[in-house]
């Protein structure tokens, strides 16, 4: 029986999650729940009290259910009715058995935090986020169709792109939110141009100073160039980086003290101490002006610094825009529209608009709009972007088939049996969007020194401006102020906001180089830490594609050579995969096609034709059945063993004699048994994940000396087996190339895609392989090691200087030796701080990793 619940408390998805899971625990049930309707759908196979399902949801958090209806139902007027009529006081509760329709755009307007700050707790509405004040980013929308308009008459609509009818220009998507995510990175863009515009001018007119005989002071005076970077300073400060002011002040009131609490503290201080500096440059001690009788500014600092930071912000953004793309790829799999057949006549309908039961026409090269079964016809199926397989299925009437897989070169009529969400296609879409969702984001080095660092110098500049008020010489308060701002300006994180990027950058260089495309700078961290290596077989382990691997002939009357003949002349009239793989054989060893007549494809068995006399078949042993061709015990024999390997063959008969075969397999990778000792040896736990058969499993696994694998794998059995892992705690990477690996890549603590394998593949990985060569992780890893410890080197260079610069800035020395700290020697602490980092990170490009 099926009932409607009402929950309420749930605000976001992150509740509707919890809410679901735990009615899910609950022994018979089954419940969907659905937040904007704030219901709950639950199947139960006996009746379940409603005070029962309370106590699981309150266990669960603040939450309440009740049936769905203007006041709760008591449990006695439900078993009065016998669970199928209600109360006439209630709103109409659902029982029937029917399935219930998905609300259409449910995802829709849902935003999140791309660091996860508040876990899966997202938002219907754009904006920042409330912790770390990141923008939210929009999970995308699974839509199955686009639609198109014209831009001058908006009231033409197709499913197809094509010319307006009225006006005849292009009609163009509408409605389309695919590409949502470049929003942030768009604005960020602009903003970041905007800011080096000003900043530039402003660098160059703060360091003509050291320009002997300085030309720009010919022009007009130091005091008036200072008013010159004040006003160049306004739109980078006000506009261009406004936002991280803002962060910054998120994380006091918020106390999540971060990297943009430093940035915000040490960039606005900087700003507002030049500001006061111009405005009053009297209150300042001689010590504190330069030989023209101004006082040192910070303007170029300031700008130079957000301006930095906003370029780190922009690569950021362009990382987290490449987590949609792998949906965006997976949404392309699914025609717009599809052929229903009703009666004698054929319709082109959007692919919404497919009903189960429909008949739908699926012709040579078509992708298969929806899940379902052949109704009529046959065809061979390539299911490549699917089942990660390269060899294309036969399949005949009543065979499953699935959305977004291409028909071969024959026209069939299918039965339409799963539509919209339902479709594994739109499963594994789900499960791709899910998996990046709930990746827990590391967290950065730099924000774990901030959360000490920002407090201890905001502690001593206080005490210092207390020590200096209550001691220090008149104007003691001047002094004061100034030396609380020193301390402030020595700290200014210009180097730790460098840091890990430019690490990050020249390492990703590094690995570009070397054929490791890497997507962001948590995937080098995780690739040290990892476990387990989970590696797919075809396209990963193997080279993906079938190949002959060799002719065997068992007549002393033909040779290989007799044999390859045949089975050339047979297959250049055949259009599978299987023969084109022969055919390429063939060629390689330059055999000529001869004509064959009489030709036959035989569904499931092969094929049988006419060579002059010779009356041929290729096929397997129901073929040689059919044609009633003998087979001797012996041949029988080689060919079982090969089969065992799960290698694919096929016997050619000659008359109503089997005189030989062909063995076709996916070749292992020359390097990959290399590739995988060495991970063995750093103590990496490989296992093979893959859709084949077991025997092929078995064959390569044995052959690979792999720790473990598993065969007949399906994309959520590869993600499923990835959270096993993960729940023992350990950190698992997994390689693979096909649209099936794309969920469990995804889930990995790193994916890895081989960049001989899909778009889909890559865009679900954190680290891409170019050459599809499985050294590359080893090499991952190296890279990993070297960059991490270039981090925390240049962790070590940003704050050196400034934990060295503060006690001066503090005036430490004062009492001793009379010395402030000058604003030169804090400008030349900053450079020498920036200038270490960026040599230090350039180290990387002589690193070794092979």
């Amino acid at each position: 029986m099926k009932h409607i619940y009402k929950i309420t408390g749930m605000t976001c998805q992150g509740c509707r999650t919890k809410v679901e899971n735990a009615l899910n625990g609950i022994d018979g049930v089954s419940a969907k729940v659905t937040l904007e309707t704030s219901e709950a759908t639950i199947t139960m196979d006996k009746h379940i009290p409603t005070e029962k399902l309370q106590e699981t949801l309150s266990a669960a958090g603040n939450y309440t259910i009740q049936m769905s209806g203007s006041h709760k139902i008591t449990e006695d007027k439900q078993m009065h009715n016998h669970g199928h009529q209600e109360h006439s006081n209630s709103v109409h509760h659902r029982h029937d058995n029917a399935p219930l329709k998905a609300h259409k755009n449910e995802t829709s307007g849902v935003y999140y935090c791309p660091m996860h700050c508040e876990g899966d707790k997202t938002y219907d509405k754009p904006g920042h986020c409330p912790v770390c004040g990141m923008d939210l980013l929009k999970q995308p929308e699974l839509k199955q169709t686009t639609k198109f308009t014209c831009p001058m008459h908006p009231e033409i609509i197709r499913d197809q792109p094509g010319a307006c009818p009225i006006c005849g220009m292009d009609l163009v998507p509408m409605g389309v939110d695919l590409e949502e995510e470049d929003k942030t990175y768009e604005a960020l863009l602009r903003k970041f141009r905007i800011a080096t515009v000003f900043t530039v001018p402003i660098f160059l007119i703060a360091m003509s100073e050291m320009i002997p005989g300085n030309p720009i002071f010919k022009l007009m005076e130091l005091k008036y160039w200072n008013w010159v970077q004040f006003a160049f300073s306004i739109p980078v400060v006000f506009y261009a980086t406004w936002m991280f002011f803002q962060r910054a002040w998120q994380s006091i009131i918020t106390w999540k003290l971060n990297m943009f609490t430093l940035i915000g503290i040490g960039a606005g201080v900087a700003w507002l101490f030049s500001l006061v500096a111009l405005l009053f440059p009297d209150i300042f001690p001689e010590q504190f002006k330069t030989h023209h009788g101004t006082v040192y500014v910070y303007f170029e600092a300031a700008t130079v610094i957000l301006t930095l930071v906003l370029l780190g912000q922009l690569l950021e953004a362009r990382a987290h825009g490449k987590t949609n793309s792998a949906i965006k790829e997976l949404l392309k799999l699914a025609p717009n529209t599809a052929t229903r057949v009703v009666g004698d006549k054929e319709t082109t309908v959007s692919i919404d608009d497919i009903q189960k039961g429909d008949l739908l026409r699926v012709k040579p090269g078509e992708k298969i709009p929806v899940d379902g079964s052949i109704k009529t016809g046959e065809a061979i199926i390539d299911e490549s972007m699917i089942s990660g397989e390269p060899v294309p299925v036969e399949k005949k009437i009543g065979d499953k088939i699935s959305s977004g897989t291409i028909n071969g070169n024959k026209t069939f009529i299918m039965l339409a049996e799963k539509v919209g969400s339902e479709t594994l296609l739109s499963q594994i879409i789900e499960m791709v969007n899910s998996a990046s969702r709930s990746k827990a984001p590391i967290q950065k080095m730099a924000d774990r020194i901030s959360g000490y660092f920002v407090p201890v110098v905001v502690l001593i500049a206080m005490i210092t401006f207390i020590v200096w008020a209550i001691y220090g010489p008149e104007p003691s308060y001047v002094y004061a102020f100034v030396n609380a701002i020193a301390v402030l300006i020595i700290a200014c994180p210009c180097a730790l906001g460098l840091a890990t990027p430019m690490s990050i950058m020249v390492g990703v260089g590094k690995g570009a180089q070397s054929g490791i495309l890497i997507k962001n700078a948590e995937s080098l961290e995780k690739m040290n830490a990892i476990d387990v290596v989970i590696i797919d077989k075809t396209g990963t382990v193997t080279e993906g594609k079938p190949s002959v691997e060799s002719v065997v002939s068992a007549d002393t009357d033909f040779d290989e050579k007799k044999v390859l003949e045949r089975i050339v002349a047979l297959n250049s009239s055949s259009e599978h995969p299987l023969a084109q793989a022969t055919l390429r054989y063939g060629e390689e060893n330059k055999v000529k096609v001869q004509p064959i007549s009489n030709f036959e494809a035989v569904t499931g068995k092969g094929v049988t034709g006419i060579l002059k006399e010779e009356k041929l078949a290729l096929g397997n042993q129901k073929l040689m059945e059919h044609v009633k061709a003998k087979i001797d015990s012996e041949l029988q024999e080689q060919v079982k063993a090969a089969q065992k390997q799960g290698k694919t063959v096929s016997y050619l008969a000659v008359g109503n004699k089997a005189v030989g075969f062909v063995v076709i397999s996916d070749k292992i990778k020359a390097s990959s048994a290399t590739a995988i000792k060495k991970l063995q040896d750093e103590g990496l736990e490989v296992i093979m994940f893959t859709g084949d058969n077991e025997d092929t499993a078995r064959a390569v696994s044995g052959t690979l000396n792999l720790d473990g694998f598993k065969a007949g794998m399906l994309p959520e059995d590869k993600l499923n087996e990835i959270k096993k892992l993960q729940a023992q705690g350990k950190k698992v990477a997994m390689a693979g190339d096909g649209i099936n690996d794309a969920p469990a890549l995804s889930q990995a603590d790193i994916g890895i895609a081989m960049g001989t394998g899909t778009d889909v593949a890559i865009e679900s990985a954190a680290i891409t392989l170019v050459k599809g060569d499985l050294n590359g992780i080893a090499k991952a890893r190296l890279l990993s090691h070297k960059v991490m410890g270039n981090i925390k080197g240049n962790l070590f260079f940003a704050l050196g200087y400034n934990v060295l610069g503060i006690p001066v800035a503090a005036g430490l020395l004062y009492p001793f030796f009379g010395i402030l700290l000058s604003p030169m020697i804090a400008a030349l602490a900053m450079s020498l701080s920036s200038v270490s980092v960026i040599l230090n990170s350039l180290r990387l490009r002589s690193a070794k990793i092979d």
